[in-house]
C-alpha cells in the first residue's frame, strides 16, 4: 500500500525554505529592476552632462568633465535608490549611508576618470567618440560594482516584511 505523501506547504520544512527562497529572488528581481530604472536614468544625466560639458565650458579637460558629469548622476541616483529601489530595507542612519554611498560611488568614478585618463593621455584618444565609448564601457564596469556595493554595504539592511500582494509592488 503506498503511503500518503503529504504536500509540500509553507507549514511544512521543506515549503517554509521555499517561500523563502522565492520571496528573496522576488526581492532580488524588484531590486535589479528599480536599480536599472534609477541606473538608466542617472546614465542619461550622466552622459547628458558629460557631452554637453565637452562641447561647452570643459571641452579640452576630459578628466574634469567626467568628474562633474558623473557627480551630478551620483546625487540623483543617491536620492532615486534611497527613496526607492532600496526603501524597504532597514536603513542606517542617513548620513552613514550617505557616506557609504559617496565611497562606492567614489571607486566607480574613479574607474571612469581613470579610462578616460588612459584613452586620452596614454593612448592619444581624443575625440568626444573615443571618450563616449570609453565612458560607456567604463560606467558598466562601475554599475556591476555598485549594484553588489549597495547591496552588501550601502543599502545592506534585512529586507523589512512587506505585504506580497501585486498592488504592494511598484
Amino acid at each position: 500500500m503506498g503511503g500518503y505523501a503529504h504536500p509540500v506547504t509553507s507549514t511544512t520544512p521543506a515549503g517554509g525554505l521555499i517561500a523563502r527562497l522565492r520571496g528573496a529572488i522576488d526581492v532580488l528581481y524588484r531590486e535589479a529592476i528599480k536599480f536599472g530604472v534609477i541606473g538608466l536614468l542617472a546614465f542619461v544625466i550622466d552622459m547628458g552632462s558629460f557631452n554637453l560639458l565637452r562641447h561647452t565650458v570643459l571641452d579640452d579637460k576630459p578628466t574634469a568633465a567626467v568628474i562633474v558629469s558623473a557627480s551630478l548622476a551620483t546625487a540623483f541616483a543617491w536620492v532615486g535608490n534611497r527613496m526607492w529601489t532600496f526603501r524597504h530595507r532597514r536603513n542606517r542612519p542617513a548620513h552613514h549611508e550617505a557616506a557609504l554611498f559617496a565611497g562606492t560611488n567614489g571607486v566607480a568614478l574613479v574607474i571612469q576618470a581613470a579610462a578616460i585618463a588612459f584613452t586620452n593621455y596614454v593612448l592619444g584618444l581624443t575625440s568626444l567618440t573615443a571618450d563616449n565609448i570609453t565612458k560607456v564601457v567604463a560606467i558598466g564596469l562601475g554599475t556591476l560594482f555598485r549594484f553588489w556595493a549597495y547591496r552588501r554595504f550601502v543599502f545592506a539592511g534585512e529586507p523589512i516584511d512587506v505585504d506580497t500582494s501585486p498592488l504592494a509592488h511598484d
